[in-house]
């Protein structure tokens, strides 16, 4: 039998590597936006591949809009929504979606909330019926608002048994100043989240959702025209105008370098967080930024995560990432590792981030960061409810109406030089707060001979110790 020997890329006399063909030309499904006379805005994308449309009321109610001490109202209010309207009840309401085959969905992010609906288009008139029915019309029953605020306190007495969770949320705290919504739970914690009531939740719902102020979303099996008359029956009465919401104050907690270590005795692994305040979404740098991030740690083939994870083996997969919010989200970068290896996984990552403000990137780096983010574009918009999804970011941040048509190119346009500059000004080694949850007695020597700033401690529920 005739051998094949294959070199592997690089050796002698290997066959050069495959050169990957240029992108095919991509377009966003096309949409319209209308405002109807009440105020409503409404976006229709007609995507005829099945028969299948997705509705979604983005409402401006998100956690970041909460009145001052009333942390988790917003949650609770976008979950409150399925549990009634004044004309049936949480089970009734159930019963409907699922008689019409309909998968219902509602929630609240930093910036905003959603209910919505995904139904065969033949089912689409009496679905949207329902969604507008617990739009305009819910009754917060007392009961079901009580046991959404019990399950969420019980998720945060979980949260505090589990180290991924508690470093994320420490991580939030240490970074922002107090004053600012950014550092607590984007749900609430059990000191606010204990005391809201139903009334509370009625007052939220009366101030934040309202048609001026709300967009209501279309994509599917339908036409623009049928899109803007399904909306004006529906939805066409409903009336108000929302707050005005203002971006969380953005304040950091510390200027200068600090570590932050949480007690989690026995633990057999430390959560490791390292980062700073980062950038809103809106901000002009955003893909300079966004690139930056991917050769540094976004993609699973990036520096920080090769270096710990190929080159040192101490986790499985460590990230980079900034949250991208109306506000200053933070900078993050985020791992596991062997507590015993914790101080030196911290020593790499604060030396990547050195390496990539200091020195340029290389032409491959860029490439391989370009052509995944660009690559991966399309696929993100293959089912109704993920272009609904996307719609509705263009709608929370006003994003350009050209934004999806041109986000290819707009990555493909950042070069080299783009990268470090954004590197050199949106990465701030000297205000970095180094997280880690784990077991002092183990990590606590290690990462303290670092010297990388002040080490103040902590127990679980976040309260400094000042000694043993």
């Amino acid at each position: 039998m005739t051998g094949m020997t294959f070199a592997l890329g690089g050796a002698p006399g290997a066959p050069a590597r495959p050169v990957a063909a240029p992108p095919k030309p991509y377009r966003f499904p096309r949409f319209e936006i209308a405002t109807l006379d009440n105020g409503l805005r409404v976006i229709v994308a007609p995507v005829r591949m099945l028969p299948v449309v997705t509705a979604l009321l983005l409402a401006d109610a998100g956690a970041s809009t909460e009145p001052a001490g009333r942390d988790g109202v917003a949650n609770l209010t976008a979950r409150g929504l399925l549990e009634g309207t004044m004309h049936r009840d949480g089970n009734a309401l159930t019963e409907q979606f699922e008689r019409f085959g309909a998968g219902v969905f509602s929630g609240a992010d930093w910036d905003t909330a959603n209910a919505g609906v995904t139904v065969l288009r033949a089912h689409l008139e009496p679905a949207l019926s329902l969604l507008g029915e617990l739009v305009q019309a819910p009754s917060f029953p007392e009961r079901d608002i009580a046991r959404l605020r019990a399950e969420r306190l019980a998720d945060l007495l979980q949260m505090r048994t589990e180290p991924r969770g508690l470093a994320d949320e420490m991580f939030a705290r240490f970074v922002y100043d107090p004053v600012s919504r950014y550092a607590r739970p984007e749900e609430g914690g059990s000191d606010t989240v204990s005391t809201l009531t139903r009334d509370d939740v009625r007052r939220f719902y009366m101030d934040r959702y309202r048609a001026r102020g709300s967009t209501l979303i279309l994509v599917g099996d339908l036409s623009v025209d049928e899109g803007l008359d399904f909306a004006r029956r529906i939805l066409g009465d409903w009336d108000g105008t929302s707050s005005r919401s203002v971006a969380p104050a953005e304040a950091p907690a510390r200027t200068t370098r600090a570590v932050h270590l949480v007690r989690k005795p026995d633990a057999p692994q430390s959560e490791l967080r390292i980062g700073h305040i980062g950038l809103p979404r809106t901000h002009p740098d955003y893909f300079p930024v966004l690139v930056m991030n991917a050769v540094l740690g976004g993609l699973f083939s990036s520096r920080i995560n090769l270096n710990l994870r190929e080159e040192h083996a101490y986790t499985y997969a460590a990230f980079s990432g900034f949250a991208w919010r109306r506000g200053a989200g933070p900078f993050v970068v985020s791992t596991a590792v062997e507590s015993d290896v914790t101080a030196d996984a911290a020593r790499e990552v604060l030396s990547e981030i050195d390496r990539i403000r200091s020195a340029p990137v290389t032409a491959d780096e860029l490439s391989l960061a370009t052509s995944y983010l660009g690559g991966v574009f399309p696929i993100k918009y293959e089912t109704t409810d993920a272009i609904a999804r996307a719609l509705a970011a263009l709608a929370a941040y006003d994003l350009p109406i050209d934004y999806f048509d041109t986000y290819r190119d707009a990555v493909r346009g950042v070069g080299i030089a783009d990268v470090q500059r954004a590197a050199e000004r949106y990465l701030h080694p000297d205000a970095l707060q180094v997280v880690v949850v784990g077991d002092a007695s183990e990590i606590k020597a290690p990462v303290a001979a670092m010297e990388i700033g002040p080490m103040l401690e902590y127990g679980a529920d976040g309260v400094e110790i000042t000694s043993d």
